[in-house]
């Protein structure tokens, strides 16, 4: 594919505007306090009754960090007392039973990750713990054909932290990166070379792990292309089988610690997108396949292969695979996507102990879906992991006439045909090269939330 036609600059200024990043539909602006843990106990108990019930994926959040990193939206508690981690590893476990009492044993876990916050703050001992409090009470798989996974700062790993991980079962590791040069680094407060973090991939290469994946930001403070092209370069030396490249959305109303950042050291409008066209050329000039928005992968990674098999799906962690999965998030701001209902988990440690307790699942918000959310959630979820959309599958599952019922909807895409977004007739829709970094704007069109916050900051740009 011509990458020239993946960057249109005209294109993507006009259409760079605020949006959701769909890791979930509805999006969690619209969770509500009227959805507890009543409700979600109940519907988590009804999946088991399915003809065939879902396989689990299971999330567990562990919200604590060394050190603050001035870019981070992440809910992370900023500690150097380890001791505070004892706690909170006491209500873990205690939600794991409960979680693990609404689920048949015989449903088993295809999909496990640790994230954070950093999950390596927590010790040996403590790590072993809690793999082994979940293998008490869920049924993980013992031949290595799950997808375990952890999120890694490699500040806070070693050569035996990664045997560690392997021999609990652990087969995949996601690396924390975000720019190698010096300056950045410094910018954001996050020190971190380039010999500690091919340490631990040279050391997951040889405990013999799957996968591994480095995670980059683009647009932070002191960026440009040639700076971020060194880091590119360092990276891709590294070989990993994906990366993940975010957009790194300066919100600092909404995120305390992102006004620590000099806002006038952060790259140009115009030449953050120089940055991104430059990723994207080369990144797929290494090898690598563009997944979509901010993903790449090596084509025999899993993630390529789901997409070429029609696997591929989102979840809170990005583009994943196995969207067959009933996800159970555990921790505190958790999010578990079980059935036909989302289910967020408390946000502060103090109401999180309560709950539990009390026996209770610590549910504080989530929404149940109608048949319109379930509709409007796989045809968003297509396009935005496929890019393609064929009418058919759609009418014949949620028994509607497409061009009826999203009348509205195809007239604003007729626009985005007209700008070479996508392509589009009376049986389907199919989105083009200069598309696919706009396609939160093309999922966006069929968000019937969506209109009725245009007005509301409480988005990222969508590029």
């Amino acid at each position: 594919m011509d990458n020239n036609q993946i960057f249109n600059k005209d294109l993507i200024s006009r259409y760079d505007k605020s949006g959701p990043r769909y890791t979930s539909y509805p999006t969690a602006v619209q969770y509500h306090h009227g959805f507890g843990s009543k409700q979600y106990s109940e519907i988590a108990i009804l999946t088991n009754e399915d003809p065939i019930p879902r396989s689990l994926s299971l999330y567990f959040h562990l919200p604590f960090c060394n050190t603050v990193c001035y870019y981070c939206a992440c809910n992370k508690i900023i500690t150097r007392n380890r001791a505070h981690a004892g706690p909170y590893l006491d209500c873990l476990h205690r939600e794991i039973e409960l979680q693990s009492e609404l689920f048949d044993k015989d449903r088993s876990v295809e999909q496990l990750h640790w994230g954070g916050g950093t999950p390596t703050f927590i010790n040996n001992q403590q790590m072993s713990a809690l793999m082994q409090k979940i293998r008490e009470h869920f049924t993980l798989l013992d031949d290595d054909s799950g997808e375990y996974s952890i999120e890694l700062d490699p500040r806070e790993a070693s050569d035996e932290t990664i045997t560690l991980l392997r021999s609990l079962g652990f087969n995949r590791i996601s690396l924390g990166v975000q720019d190698f040069d010096p300056d950045v680094q410094k910018a954001v407060n996050r020190i971190q070379s380039e010999q500690e973090t091919l340490a631990i991939i040279e050391a997951a290469r040889r405990e013999g792990f799957k996968s591994v994946s480095i995670d980059l930001i683009y647009g932070l403070p002191r960026q440009n292309v040639a700076s971020f092209s060194r880091t590119l370069e360092k990276v891709i030396s590294m070989q990993p089988d994906r990366l993940s490249v975010f957009n790194y959305a300066h919100m600092p109303d909404r995120f305390k610690v992102q006004k620590q950042i000099n806002a006038s050291e952060l790259p140009s409008p115009a030449e953050k997108l120089k940055i991104l066209q430059h990723i994207i050329n080369y990144l797929t000039k290494a090898g690598y396949n563009y997944i979509g928005m901010d993903h790449f992968a090596k084509p025999d990674d899993e993630l390529a292969i789901a997409q070429k098999n029609g696997t591929l799906y989102r979840n809170f962690q990005g583009y994943s695979t196995h969207a067959d999965c009933d996800l159970i998030g555990m921790g505190i701001t958790a999010i578990s996507k079980i059935g036909d209902c989302y289910a967020q988990n408390v946000h502060d440690i103090p109401e999180y102990e309560k709950l539990l307790s009390a026996n209770e699942i610590p549910v504080y918000r989530g929404i149940k879906l109608d048949g319109d959310d379930l509709l409007r959630r796989e045809i968003i979820s297509r396009l935005i992991c496929h890019f393609k959309l064929y009418f058919s599958e759609i009418e014949d599952k949620y028994r509607i006439n497409f061009n009826d019922y999203f009348y509205n909807e195809l007239a604003v895409l007729k626009a985005m045909q007209s700008d070479g977004l996508l392509n589009m007739d009376l049986e389907s829709i199919y989105v083009l090269p200069a598309g696919r970094l706009l396609i939160r704007n093309i999922c966006a069109v069929f968000d019937k939330y969506l209109r009725q916050q245009q007005s509301e900051n409480i988005f990222s740009q969508t590029i």
